[in-house]
């Protein structure tokens, strides 16, 4: 691949962010993204997403993804592609590990339960949910709620899957009232990359898991765009590897070859629009930072397999009609329960005004195993 530009003058800059909303001393050390990071790494929120779903609940195996992986594998595809480029690699690896610290337990059964639940009590969306953790829930400090993130990194949490001109969701709609996010506009190259790294991510390594998991075989995916070019190149005896060899050449080569593309309709698309500034970038009415029109037509199909195959499978199925009800009748224990229930789990119950809020909040924030634990203990 043949890289025309050093693409620095698009970066993100620490040095000229437009700051934090409640305004903080400087680092001798650290730059502000580099604080921004930090403050994710050591948040609450990040830590218990080593223990909530990505596809499958905790006890199926050690091996399948969780949340916490997943960022993992997002922020090292993110700061990769950033290297290359000489853009920012903090401000990517802060968006890429906490783009899903807004999910609640059981993945996206979890995800439609609370939004059921929540329909009547001002909705419930993962992404908003993820502002509402930096902005709101994180108590670290004296001197504010939630973790005081820069501009930057608020902007590009918010605008993880692009702008947003309608339909705004609460918390969202109130930071941005206080800190003018310019929701209209296109995030931040890194931004954009963190978002495209996402999807590489979980394509790839929901690939691993499904055949880890024997829902699909190496026959099957013989036959897919992409994926079925690689396997035909192996060997005519690489399945009497072990599964682990196997697929990670599959998944090796899959990503690589999605980075690739991105990378080059990166050096394509600044070249075509001749975008200068990181504020160009913003002004687009599309995307930087995206797959080509022949990838995006292969990962689409990748995604159909993985639909059909994977995520509507009878197991996968039936984990998510368990989650559900799990979900759904925590969120009933809690707005029914009794001051000696409160006084266990929510301590800080102010009153009925705030009850439903705060109770989505509690049931998001749990992980998986410890939303089977209650229910197990007060409802099953």
């Amino acid at each position: 691949m043949s890289i025309s530009k050093d693409l620095s003058l698009l970066s993100s800059s620490p040095e000229t962010s437009k700051g934090r909303l409640i305004k903080e001393s400087y680092s001798q050390t650290r730059s502000e993204f580099q604080r921004d990071r930090d403050r994710i790494l050591h948040s609450a929120a990040f830590r218990r997403l080593k223990h909530k779903t990505q596809v499958f609940v905790s006890h199926e195996g050690d091996h399948y993804r969780t949340r916490l992986t997943h960022s993992l594998e997002v922020s090292q595809i993110a700061r990769s592609i950033c290297r290359v480029f000489n853009l920012n690699e903090d401000l990517a690896d802060t968006l890429s590990i906490s783009h899903d610290i807004g999910h609640p337990p059981f993945g996206h059964a979890g995800e439609d339960a609370l939004s059921s639940s929540m329909k009547n009590y001002g909705g419930f969306d993962h992404n908003d949910q993820a502002i509402r953790i930096v902005h709101l829930l994180e108590k670290k400090y004296f001197n504010f709620d939630g973790l005081n993130l820069t501009w930057e990194t608020l902007e590009g949490l918010v605008k993880h899957n692009g702008p947003i001109k309608e339909n705004i969701p609460m918390t969202i709609n109130e930071l941005n009232n206080k800190f003018n996010l310019q929701l209209n506009e296109f995030p931040s190259l890194e931004a954009q990359i963190s978002a495209i790294a996402d999807d590489i991510a979980y394509n790839n390594h929901d690939l691993d898991d499904g055949l880890r998991a024997g829902f699909f075989s190496y026959d099957e995916l013989a036959n897919l765009p992409l994926i079925g070019d690689i396997i035909k190149s192996f060997p005519p005896e690489f399945e009497s590897y072990e599964m682990q060899r196997i697929n990670n050449e599959i998944t090796r080569k899959s990503t690589a070859i999605m980075i690739k593309d991105v990378m080059n309709t990166i050096d394509g698309h600044v070249s075509k629009l001749s975008i200068k500034t990181a504020n160009d970038v913003r002004l687009q009415n599309q995307l930087v930072a995206d797959f080509s029109p022949d990838m995006k037509e292969k990962v689409s199909s990748i995604k159909s397999f993985l639909s059909s195959k994977m995520y509507n499978h009878d197991k996968v199925k039936t984990m998510t009609q368990n989650a559900h009800k799990i979900i759904t009748s925590l969120f009933e224990l809690f707005m029914n329960a009794d001051d000696k229930i409160y006084s266990k789990y929510l301590p800080n119950y102010e009153n009925e005004n705030h009850k439903s809020r705060m109770i989505c909040d509690f049931v998001a924030g749990m992980t998986d195993n410890f939303a089977q634990t209650i229910y197990n203990k007060h409802i099953n």
